[in-house]
């Protein structure tokens, strides 16, 4: 349920159809750069009621690292 919120966000966000993003998906595979992650953080905070610091951004890797962080929070 979580990884298909996420999957729905980053499609959107990045134009990517949904068979394209995985849990081993990386922030480089969509092509993101550090303000769209910022853009892509802000989306997951008001999806999921979490808050992402500037630290914890520059863990995320894959999407399965956004997964565990909004799992963990």
């Amino acid at each position: 349920m979580i990884f298909e919120q996420i999957q729905k966000i980053i499609c959107e966000q990045f134009d990517f159809d949904p068979e394209q993003i995985t849990m081993k998906t990386t922030m480089e595979d969509v092509n993101a750069d550090s303000l769209d992650l910022y853009d892509l953080a802000q989306s997951l905070e008001s999806a999921f009621d979490v808050t992402f610091h500037e630290e914890d951004l520059e863990l995320i890797k894959s999407v399965g690292d956004i997964v565990k962080f909004i799992e963990n929070n």
